[in-house]
């Protein structure tokens, strides 16, 4: 599927769709369309797949666009400052951050990847559940600020701040450790925590986890308590 990524801080991306061609997308996400496509909201998956969607972040309905005629465009915002990165996935399923899920080909699974280890999923920044991608096609993820890829060697591993992790090939290996040193814990402003992410395998890394985002944008709003 032929695509365009229009801006950079706030991107938009265009799809370009022959006719019968289809994508389907978290709600609210289109920005315009052509009069030649068709859209269709519906509940992908039936029930389990709406709570799978729901509990990695997702909503619960996608919507459906498909093309009545050859050139039929349809574009998708981002929601927050960052990057739209396009994946086709084929060998290897994707794991993503909650909330990352754009569009997707209608060959591409929307499924879920639960932590295996209670402590990554309750420190690791990421959370328990994480949406994951499978089949094959193209999914187009939302990441936050920017983004840097980096392929890890069997063993290979590297820290990464907490909520820094955007998504990874599922052959990488995701753990957390405590930070050490007394002083790098209280006062290196790292947390008590780091994700380890350990090869083989790609990964990518955002440079502004929306958390961060909203912890640094709170800092400036009003208080709330009333003035005497």
């Amino acid at each position: 599927m032929d695509y365009v990524i229009h801006g950079t801080v706030m991107p938009m991306i265009e799809l370009m769709l022959e006719h019968g061609q289809s994508v389907y997308a978290q709600t609210g996400a289109m920005q315009w369309m052509s009069s030649d496509v068709e859209m269709q909201t519906q509940m992908k998956g039936g029930v389990m797949g709406a709570l799978k969607r729901s509990i990695s972040g997702g909503d619960m309905f996608t919507v459906d666009f498909t093309a009545r005629g050859s050139g039929a465009k349809v574009a998708f915002g981002h929601t927050y400052p960052g990057k739209i990165l396009v994946f086709d996935i084929a060998q290897t399923a994707l794991v993503c951050q909650q909330r990352a899920f754009l569009c997707a080909t209608p060959s591409v699974n929307y499924d879920i990847h639960i932590q295996k280890r209670f402590s990554t999923g309750f420190f690791g920044g990421e959370g328990f559940i994480m949406q994951k991608f499978t089949g094959r096609g193209q999914v187009f993820i939302e990441m936050d600020g920017e983004c840097v890829e980096k392929q890890l060697a069997p063993g290979e591993r590297i820290k990464v701040a907490t909520g820094s992790v955007g998504a990874f090939e599922e052959t990488v290996d995701m753990s957390i450790e405590t930070v050490k040193g007394f002083r790098n814990m209280f006062l290196g402003g790292e947390g008590l925590f780091l994700t380890t992410l350990t090869g083989p395998g790609k990964i990518w890394i955002q440079t502004m986890p929306v958390q961060d985002m909203v912890g640094e944008i709170s800092k400036y709003l009003p208080s709330s308590r009333k003035r005497s």
